[in-house]
């Protein structure tokens, strides 16, 4: 896997550079899930960048804010810290326009990415950054560990299907951490878990959430990580993880995989 470590400079760069992009293969991380041929969910992951900037024509800076969703059946997902360095590369840069500057990080993500990318920015004279709201459901965040794990664990989840009739309901936790697997920093988030099927023991489902705190993989691959440990075990009809990650670097990136919903709107929560 390419962690875009031999191409990334001492410094911002001076200019437009597209090139420090780096692609790393989506069914890499899904091999080793079973799920690379055929893939049990759709959905998106939402980045939003806060510190992006150009030049106008007259070389008057101009600061705005992003939100680029690229498809989760696109080939390849984007390394984060290339994604910073690349959008450095356009403070020093010239556009004639905000549509200029929206064009072409959309084009760009979408080669690395290989598939289309939305991409809509703001600029700070009209706001336009994610309205802020709470995390959706209950919080499981007080049920009982009896010995929490810290090393990543689904057999957690065995055995944890309630007794009584099928339910539908949303429950969350604020009580995510993984680790990047290129920089070992931690990487902190709030996921969300809407289900439709037979009632799963929160505990369990908790202290699976738990045992993440160790592990090292990429946002995109922990959230269908949870998707496929969640459907094998607790067995549910329908299924939704959501998770919203902390920003790093001027970047936050929250990956969403269901097989029954649409994308959710992009709300920003009260830690991000």
């Amino acid at each position: 896997m390419g962690t875009g470590a031999d191409t990334i400079p001492a410094g911002p760069p001076a200019e437009y550079t597209p090139d420090l992009l780096q692609a790393i293969p989506r069914a890499e991380g899904r091999a080793r899930l079973g799920i690379a041929d055929t893939l049990p969910f759709a959905g998106e992951d939402i980045w939003n960048a806060y510190e992006l900037s150009w030049l106008d024509a007259d070389g008057r800076p101009v600061v705005a804010t992003g939100e680029f969703r690229i498809p989760a059946d696109s080939p390849n997902i984007v390394e984060s810290k290339s994604l910073k360095f690349y959008l450095n590369s356009l403070n020093g840069s010239r556009y004639a326009s905000p549509e200029t500057v929206r064009s072409t990080i959309a084009a760009d993500l979408g080669a690395v990415c290989g598939a289309e990318a939305q991409v809509l920015l703001h600029a700070s004279a009209t706001g336009g950054t994610p309205a802020q709201g709470e995390p959706v459901g209950h919080c499981i965040d007080t049920e009982y560990l009896a010995q929490p794990i810290y090393d990543l664990d689904p057999e957690l989840l065995r055995n944890s299907i309630g007794p009584g009739p099928q339910v539908s309901e949303t429950l969350h936790s604020n009580l995510l951490k993984t680790n990047c697997p290129v920089t070992g920093q931690p990487d902190w988030a709030t996921v969300m878990i809407r289900y439709r099927g037979p009632r799963t023991r929160r505990s369990a489902l908790l202290a699976y959430l738990v045992s993440y705190r160790n592990h090292a993989e990429f946002h995109e691959q922990c959230v269908e990580r949870m998707f496929v440990d969640i459907k094998r075990f607790c067995r549910p009809t329908a299924l939704s993880i959501y998770a919203r990650y902390l920003r790093r670097g001027g970047l936050d990136i929250n990956p969403f995989r269901s097989n029954f919903e649409t994308p959710p709107p992009n709300i920003r929560l009260l830690r991000q």
